[in-house]
């Protein structure tokens, strides 16, 4: 279902960078007004507007492409936009569970606070497994639940007021991902006849589209 917008999506994200690129406005500085939009999302989250945050969080979501979009159509891609990129990611991902669980915390709602926590430790190792392996050289694009779903997902069901059954699915996802990740990890370097600890396996460098 995903993989049905994803095209297009891309190609609107790209147009709208083209028309940014007169701007002179560079790929790093999106990527840091995309984390300070996730940071305002998430306070929105924590005082309790949950479908109001919902929202803004596929907002914040979608515009967090034009920094990819503009970096390809402005030929500006770089290794620190790409480390920059992700790592604010990590921190707006948790910043915006930070947030449910505050909220939830404030209504002594123990089961979104158990599912919040839950989430950000697989989110986390979602990008971890991902980020490690392609350290040692080896591709980890696999997964049932890289980010771009993930927001979908919390960001829909918060709309409709759904959080908990949101989290619940994002709970499972996020970790049967990073064990999926970890299995392909194994397969491959099985396969390659490869230790994991390769000292020969070169460092490669993240892409600003986060998997």
């Amino acid at each position: 279902m995903f993989d049905l917008v994803k095209q297009p999506a891309r190609r609107i994200a790209e147009a709208l960078a083209r028309g940014l690129a007169w701007t002179g406005i560079t790929p790093n500085g999106l990527t840091l007004i995309g984390f300070l939009l996730n940071l305002a999302v998430a306070a929105v989250l924590a005082a309790g507007f949950l479908r109001l945050g919902g929202a803004l969080l596929l907002l914040a979501g979608a515009f967090d492409t034009l920094d990819g979009a503009l970096a390809r159509a402005t030929g500006s891609s770089s290794r620190f936009g790409a480390f920059l990129d992700s790592s604010l990611d990590r921190y707006s991902e948790s910043v915006l569970l930070g947030g449910l669980l505050l909220e939830a915390s404030r209504r002594g709602d123990g089961a979104v606070e158990i599912l919040a926590f839950v989430v950000v430790v697989g989110s986390l190792m979602v990008s971890y497994c991902r980020a490690r392996a392609e350290g040692l050289g080896l591709d980890c694009e696999v997964g049932f639940a890289p980010r771009p779903e993930r927001v979908v997902i919390l960001g829909v069901g918060l709309i409709v007021g759904l959080e908990v059954p949101a989290l619940a699915v994002l709970a499972v996802l996020t970790h049967l991902t990073a064990i999926q990740r970890i299995f392909h990890v194994h397969a491959t370097t099985r396969d390659r006849g490869q230790s994991a600890g390769s000292p020969s396996s070169p460092l490669q460098v993240g892409r600003r589209e986060e998997g």
